[in-house]
């Protein structure tokens, strides 16, 4: 490893930095990962999506890496990879809490949102358990040839016309690198953003927030939280009034929310009895929790949200809280001549839609078509990458941004969500389908009608008086032409199964007829009934 010459150095190894590392082995390029740390370490980032398992499995389907493509299903990862921890994602569930009440279930289900993923355990999506994520990705990458140098401190970059250099030091001794090409995957405001003093860009008018957040053993299944409280007198239904019917996945089985006006909380269950846990709040309420403070400051949270206390009663963490302030960023310059951020080291916004992950695996899709060994690649393509990475940041911090100020107005929340769900369930079935060009960018941003009306119904949220019917309608009418999983649907009342007539009925929509859908479905694991 001394005084080699490398096509590609990765600085970090969490689980992009690993990704890529092992894309650029299989392209024929020399290669070095450098770490800061040792793993098993903790990492935030944890939860899975539909498009991000997509991705990656056409990631490892490319470029030949079957092991790690066993990650993209629960069930796969469960058979492949057991001792690997993970959690099990069948969507995205969200709870309306008041200040002081207890949640009490409403008939009409107002107070809540159930959108599924998947429809069964065995091609669900996952919860990644990072220490042990991230360990196996770097061990993978060590294994098809990758040199690894951990526990490295570096404290100098330079750049010059054969490549860049450098150097820091490893267990105390001085330690150098040079290489062709450099992939910064060290995280928001890390090695490269400090060292070159790269400056950051605000978000438009993105509200100030900020976090906080552990890993917990103890936690109760908000299922049973629910059953208590509609037992206790929280939410005791008349004698005479039907029963709920069957959710369409047990809401601790996916990525929680408990939403609450100024913040948010994510509730994420691993196999191995943990569970991740952390807010988001704004500035002006993280101020009055005095979120800094760690524990105490989550008991101030938790004493907001008497249900959700409930939850917590028995639970303990067990490692100390980290507080993030501020969270959302964006670096003002991502690429260099030899150099480029992999997306988690060019930005972040907030993690409400785990929209981290995709990012990141569309940026190393678009940085490993650029690498070839032996060769830097062109200043054209890394610029077009940086365009592109600010741009999904951009259209990202503009929704996320705006849901953060309905936290407190649930029906206009709940209908802005409809954007993320729609645009992220029709990428991705045009991408199975092979028709990636009918929903280009993220969120859609390549689709001008669809862009444009996201801008524009944003911009009314962000009133503080707004027609929720009529504001609901908009989004329908907004998102008809990508709507392909039945979304908006009154009738449903706020929950939203996996039904595969939707797709067939969205057969125009999508340009494919009734035998590519099956096809479609067919590869992707999921059992048609007989015809």
């Amino acid at each position: 490893m001394k005084g080699e010459f490398y096509d590609l150095v990765v600085v970090g190894s969490a689980f992009g930095g690993s990704l890529l590392a092992m894309i650029a082995r299989r392209l024929g390029c020399s290669v070095l990962l450098v770490e800061r740390d040792r793993h098993p370490r903790f990492a935030i980032g944890e939860s899975s999506t539909p498009l991000t398992n997509l991705l990656l499995e056409e990631l490892t389907t490319q470029y030949n890496l079957p092991r790690v493509k066993a990650f993209t299903k629960w069930g796969s990862w469960q058979r492949a990879h057991p001792q690997v921890t993970a959690g099990l994602k069948r969507g995205f569930s969200f709870y309306h809490h008041l200040p002081g009440q207890t949640w009490k279930k409403r008939l009409d289900r107002s107070n809540e949102l159930l959108v599924s993923a998947s429809p069964n355990d065995e091609v669900a999506d996952t919860h990644w358990y990072r220490p042990d994520f991230d360990a196996f990705l770097m061990q993978e990458a060590v294994f098809l040839g990758v040199d690894y140098s951990d526990e490295t401190r570096l404290t100098e970059f330079s750049e010059g016309a054969d490549g860049v250099r450098i150097a820091g030091t490893r267990r105390g001794e001085p330690v150098q690198f040079r290489g062709r090409f450099l992939v910064d995957a060290s995280g928001a405001r890390g090695f490269l953003w400090q060292r070159l003093r790269l400056g950051e860009i605000p978000f438009g008018s993105y509200p100030e927030t900020e976090s906080l957040f552990s890993h917990f053993n103890g936690v109760e299944r908000w299922e049973t939280v629910m059953g208590e409280e509609a037992t206790s007198g929280g939410s005791r239904r008349n004698a005479t009034e039907k029963p709920s019917p069957i959710p369409p996945f047990p809401p601790d089985d996916s990525a929680l929310h408990h939403l609450f006006p100024g913040g948010w909380m994510w509730v994420l269950r691993f196999n191995n009895g943990l569970t991740s846990a952390g807010v988001s709040v704004s500035r002006q309420l993280g101020r009055e929790l005095q979120l800094s403070a760690g524990a105490g400051a989550w008991n101030r949270v938790l004493q907001r949200l008497p249900s959700v206390a409930r939850q917590f009663r028995e639970a303990r963490p067990v490692r100390n809280f980290t507080h993030a302030y501020p969270v959302a960023f964006c670096s003002r310059v991502m690429v260099g001549n030899s150099w480029a951020m992999l997306p988690s080291a060019a930005g972040f916004v907030d993690p409400l839609l785990s929209t981290g992950f995709p990012l990141t695996l569309m940026g190393i899709q678009h940085l490993a078509a650029l690498l070839a060994p032996g060769k830097t690649p062109l200043r054209s393509g890394l610029d077009n990458y940086e365009a592109s990475t600010r741009a999904d940041f951009e259209v990202v911090a503009n929704l996320i941004g705006t849901l953060h100020l309905n936290l407190g107005r649930p029906a206009i929340f709940q209908a802005l969500t409809m954007f993320y769900f729609a645009a992220a369930t029709f990428s991705e079935t045009t991408r199975r389908l092979d028709r990636s060009q009918r929903s280009p960018g993220f969120l859609l941003r390549g689709r001008p009608d669809f862009r444009q009306a996201l801008e524009d119904l944003c911009a009314q949220a962000r009133r503080p008086v707004l027609a929720e019917a009529e504001f609901r309608r908009s989004v329908a009418r907004a998102i008809k032409p990508v709507n392909v999983a039945g979304l908006i649907d009154s009738r449903r009342r706020n929950w939203y199964p996996v039904d595969l007539s939707d797709l067939f009925q969205s057969r125009d929509k999508l340009g494919a007829d009734d035998q590519e859908i099956r096809a479609m479905l067919s590869a992707s694991g999921i059992a048609l009934p007989e015809r």
